[in-house]
């Protein structure tokens, strides 16, 4: 890293997607107030995860990232935390099965409160006021004085994110994750689902192989490990004055980490390696994730890599691709063989969520369930031809029963999206259509590692 890093050097670059803060001296207070909190993340925690994030990349390991499009102040519950670490635990035990190899779970939880807008303003019945950026950043209620960016929210959110962690570690090391119960829920899913018996096969297999390690005398009581899991946070580090109040000294290696989460991500709209988010990101050590558009180019990607992660650390870069359906293979091949061309060594992971937004015949923005499934399909296809690991899965979802995108085998309907369609910014797949996706998914994987297998057979 260049010695002219600094936590604010990000301040002297260009910026795109920062609110502008009325009280200049309101917004220095609360950063000072924050740079005296303790850490939510520790730099011990986001290296294990790097670490993991390497045999990721390696094609030892599979990524699993999830959770809301943006955290609510309203909806903040205890409930709403435990029924989305509940999902993810049940997709990792099914990927699990498909990947036969460990699942990384990154949720995109304790700190997704910001959203970059495609536009400052927005008009409603003849009336222009500034965008919705998050509840970190302003109010969703469309009046002046919601909409007015409020410094005092960054402290919320962090009270907030430090209560969802507190909850998360607890579900994680205190029994909630116990591979049993976790398959139960999964085998409940089987029962009721409309499909069941198409993945009763499966649900069959993994039933058969716990009761195998509880015949061997392996269970929860005698082997911790199977009762507890490790669970890591994300979110797009786009408010930069919260994340930069938040980045601190490890006393261990000397290192800065962003202790805001676990790992941050670079969005799509802000990833110019000559402006500021860019900018902020090259100097803390957490692991980092590039969103990938169709606007991104080989030659961009490599100076991102160039950039933020010179030593070509593994583990250290996440590129997750979001093309939409139909568009994988237009654009990902070109970015897969340059990268490889450099000898980078990168965790290749699948948003198919940004690319399929639709707005429905009933007036809903939505995503169709077999269009987020035909981008991963592609995804995979891809690198199976170019002879590289489709590393991950990145899904904007929540373990609530809402009705906010279209399909799958609960079938929600355009005239059923009124029903329960609660988010304030993305639509969100439900507990279901999410569960439904892993296990499909894990069918690919197992097809991609049959299919790898083979192939170093016969070589």
């Amino acid at each position: 890293m260049p010695k002219s890093w600094t936590p604010d050097s990000w301040r002297q670059k260009p910026v795109r997607q920062l609110p502008t803060y009325p009280d200049i001296q309101a917004l220095e207070a609360v950063e000072t107030e924050l740079k005296s909190f303790p850490p939510l993340v520790f730099a011990g925690e986001a290296r294990s995860l790097k670490k993991k994030l390497a045999d990721v990349a390696a094609g030892r390991a599979f990524l699993l990232q999830g959770g809301d499009c943006a955290e609510s102040f309203a909806e903040f519950h205890p409930n709403t935390i435990r029924d989305t670490f509940k999902v993810l635990l049940q997709m990792a035990v099914v990927l699990t099965y498909g990947a036969n190899c460990p699942i990384v779970k990154v949720g995109r939880l304790a700190g997704q409160f910001a959203k970059p807008r495609s536009s400052d303003t927005e008009t409603v019945n003849g009336v222009e006021l500034p965008s919705y950026r998050g509840d970190i950043i302003n109010g969703f209620e469309f009046d002046e004085a919601s909409r007015v960016p409020d410094p005092q929210r960054m402290l919320k959110g962090y009270l907030q994110a430090a209560s969802t962690l507190n909850l998360l570690r607890a579900f994680a090391q205190g029994g909630y994750a116990d591979l049993h119960q976790v398959h139960s829920w999964n085998m409940g899913f089987v029962a009721s689902g409309p499909q069941g018996e198409r993945y009763q096969e499966m649900a069959d297999r993994i039933h058969d192989a716990l009761a195998f390690m509880e015949a061997c005398g392996v269970t929860s009581v005698n082997t911790p490990e199977m009762g507890r899991t490790d669970f890591y946070t994300s979110h797009e580090a786009l408010l930069l004055p919260y994340e930069q109040s938040l980045t601190r000294v490890d006393s261990t290696s000397g290192d800065y980490y962003d202790t805001s989460a676990h790992m941050l991500w670079i969005g799509d709209r802000t990833r110019d390696p000559d402006e500021a988010h860019v900018e902020f990101l090259r100097g803390v050590a957490n692991p980092i994730g590039v969103k990938a558009g169709p606007s991104q180019t080989a030659d961009g990607l490599l100076k991102l890599m160039d950039t933020l992660n010179p030593k070509n650390e593994a583990g250290r870069m996440t590129v997750i691709c979001r093309f939409g359906a139909d568009n994988v293979e237009k654009h990902l091949p070109q970015l897969i063989r340059r990268i490889e061309r450099e000898g980078r060594t990168v965790v290749w992971s699948c948003d198919p969520m940004h690319g399929n937004t639709i707005k429905s015949s009933t007036g809903y923005k939505t995503r169709p369930v077999d269009r987020i499934l035909t981008e991963v399909r592609q995804f995979f296809d891809v690198h199976q031809a170019e002879g590289t690991y489709a590393g991950g899965v990145h899904f904007e979802m929540t373990g609530q029963n809402v009705t906010e995108c279209i399909g799958g085998a609960f079938e929600v309907t355009e005239e059923g999206l009124s029903d329960r369609y609660h988010t304030a910014c993305d639509p969100r797949l439900n507990a279901d259509q999410a569960l439904e996706l892993a296990i499909l998914i894990s069918e690919m994987i197992k097809q991609e590692r049959s299919n790898g297998a083979a192939i170093a057979a016969a070589s």
